[in-house]
């Protein structure tokens, strides 16, 4: 068998080491910016496909099967994201002759759409959030949110992602919710239709491991947790789902097996649930017709290789494992390290990783030293899963694996998670799907203490580091004041701040660079010359020359003015994509558009200028 998966990043690095443990022959299909990326050196067969835009490469079901047909593959590995619940490429990659891992192409349609979705749980029996989407004038989605009762929740019929979702508080606040979501859904996924639903306010994100075969077997892996989102995007997860009742798990199981038995459902999904915050309450979400982002969680409990039971069945084998025969042992933790800014509001990062330790425990990434992190795609560098007896030894074994960590040059998520393992709400497994929309999160998690502990290297006596020697300075303009013992073990040294109750914190020293881990945060600071400037990265959305200028390297989605306009306050004015998210730059003050410098479609660098402004009288 000669496997080709069409994906990129972690994914396709998991999916290329099963295969080819189990004797495939692997295939790996890349863009541009993956040209020199693990993947394409530990496959068998690495392929060009096309440039960096996705339409052109990782999106095009054209070139994906020209590759597969020229280097002839017998099999289609879609992973996740990407073609991966496309209907069409299932029908395409069969009637090609290749086998499709993956489940058959009803079952993808099916649960596509949102509507027909809960149309389908409905039939099943499963319980589904009390909702409308039988008709899409505006008119009737505003009788049927008045019938529901407020706050409602206005969501995309198709697609996922977060994307098409917003939240009405009430009947004067619902059309311009309706008109946003309905926007974003047809910019995103090319499908206007929605559904409005009563919003569940703080529910848990509870979901169902499935799986099944060609032969009508479908059985449940356990259940996740994956309350921990932003935007609706899901940031950390956990296997089994924590403080569940027992007949609460018990129904979720049952009622996920049996929507995927009543859609022939016949290779890996997710079943996801909302679980009211009664505890008692929960009702189906979606169904994900694909691998799972969070998957080794489950298959860290379970002992199971998913993919390699993908593989077999997609071949018609019989599922090698029964219901009765699933255990979960322990529990594991798997937590997203981005390259974001938390700090800043998730902005995304990009740029050269400079440098990267990692720490005990299984981590899936495609990201090493030297890589260079785009705009292009998502910002995923890595999932690190711990896998412990009891969660309470998972949440700690997390937190002693994220204080390991070093990551140079670019800004991670690293921090946060550190964080977030020490708040109550996580700890008790209270947390619910608002807890980071209420919570106050650090506003530089730990910067300006990372700062001083790296000034302290400077004290450390050896002569071959230059930390040591002469004028130094910092880019890190928050003053800090600590008293630290430093520890060196070659150009490793081990940072404990005397002055209070901190933790010894790690530091790499490479060259004019050091890399400081403090408190889970990975951050990078470099030695300058006397002859050298140093200015702070300015992230806001106008310059000083009255202009709108890109924050960080992106791509124009869409621009909402005209040349003359006059604009004014928080008004929407540019709206950019930057690995997968949506921006959306504002005005920044009042003004009339002078020049529009860029077009949809545009890539555009940090700083850039997209838009000048004048004077209002100017128009």
């Amino acid at each position: 068998m000669k496997l080709l998966i069409a994906n990129r990043g972690e994914i396709a690095r998991r999916i290329n080491t099963t295969a080819q443990r189990l004797g495939y022959e692997t295939i790996a299909v890349f863009a541009d910016p993956d040209q020199d990326t693990p993947i394409t050196r530990e496959a068998d067969h690495a392929v060009r496909i096309g440039p960096a835009p996705l339409a052109e490469s990782y999106l095009s079901v054209e070139r994906i099967l020209t590759a597969a047909h020229e280097h002839g593959a017998t099999a289609v590995h879609p992973g996740y994201g990407f073609l991966s619940e496309s209907a069409e490429f299932a029908e395409a990659v069969v009637a090609a002759g290749l086998t499709w891992v993956g489940p058959r192409a009803s079952a993808i349609a099916a649960m596509g759409s949102k509507i027909e979705a809960r149309r389908l749980a409905e039939q099943a029996g499963v319980p589904t959030i009390p909702g409308f989407a039988e008709r899409q004038e505006p008119e009737e989605l505003a009788a049927a949110a008045l019938t529901l009762g407020f706050p409602v929740l206005i969501k995309a019929a198709a697609g996922g992602g977060g994307k098409g979702i917003r939240i009405a508080t009430d009947e004067t606040a619902f059309p311009a919710a309706l008109a946003e979501a309905k926007a974003e859904a047809e910019r995103s996924f090319g499908d206007g239709r929605v559904i409005v639903e009563r919003y569940i306010t703080r529910p848990r994100h509870i979901e169902v491991q499935v799986i099944g075969d060609h032969h009508g077997t479908v059985i449940d892996l356990g259940t996740r947790e994956c309350s921990v989102q932003r935007r609706y995007q899901k940031l950390l997860e956990e296997a089994p789902a924590p403080n569940l009742q027992p007949d609460v798990e018990q129904h979720l199981r049952a009622d996920a097996v049996r929507l995927a038995t009543a859609i022939g459902y016949d290779s890996a999904g997710t079943v996801e649930f909302v679980l009211d915050d009664d505890g008692q309450n929960y009702y189906f979400l979606e169904m994900n017709t694909r691998l799972q982002v969070e998957h080794p969680v489950t298959e860290a409990v379970t002992g199971l290789d998913l993919v390699a039971l993908q593989l077999e069945v997609a071949c018609g084998q019989p599922l090698p494992i029964t219901a009765s025969q699933v255990t979960c042992t322990g529990h594991a933790i798997e937590a997203r390290i981005t390259a974001e800014d938390a700090a800043a509001g998730f902005v995304p990062q990009t740029g050269t990783v400079s440098a990267l330790e990692v720490p005990e425990g299984r981590w899936d990434s495609a990201v090493t030293a030297g890589s260079v992190l785009t705009p292009h795609y998502d910002p995923m560098i890595a999932k690190l899963i711990v896998h412990r007896p009891s969660r309470d030894e998972a949440i700690s074994g997390l937190a002693d694996a994220l204080d390991q960590l070093l990551i140079g040059g670019v800004t991670t998520t690293g921090g946060f998670h550190r964080w977030l393992l020490d708040q109550p709400e996580f700890r008790h497994a209270t947390l619910t799907t608002r807890f980071l929309d209420d919570a106050e999160l650090p506003d530089d998690y730990g910067l300006a203490e990372a700062a001083a502990l790296a000034a302290s290297l400077g004290s450390t006596p050896n002569p071959s580091n230059p930390w040591t020697s002469g004028d130094r300075r910092f880019t890190s303009h928050r003053p800090a004041r600590t008293r630290a013992m430093v520890d060196q073990l070659g150009n490793h040294y081990e940072v404990a701040d005397t002055a209070t109750d901190h933790p010894a914190v790690r530091a790499l020293v490479r060259g004019s660079e050091v890399v400081i881990n403090h408190q889970g945060q990975s951050t990078t600071f470099r030695l300058l010359s006397r002859s050298e400037q140093w200015a702070p990265n300015d992230t806001h959305s106008r310059g000083e020359a009255s202009a709108l200028t890109a924050p960080f390297p992106a791509v124009i989605a869409d621009i909402v003015v005209h040349e003359g306009q006059t604009v004014s306050g928080d008004q929407p004015i540019v709206v950019i994509e930057a690995m997968k998210m949506l921006h959306t730059l504002t005005a920044g003050g009042s003004g009339t558009v002078a020049e529009i410098r860029v077009a949809v479609g545009q890539s555009v660098e940090t700083g850039q200028t997209l838009i000048t402004f004048g004077k209002e009288h100017d128009a």
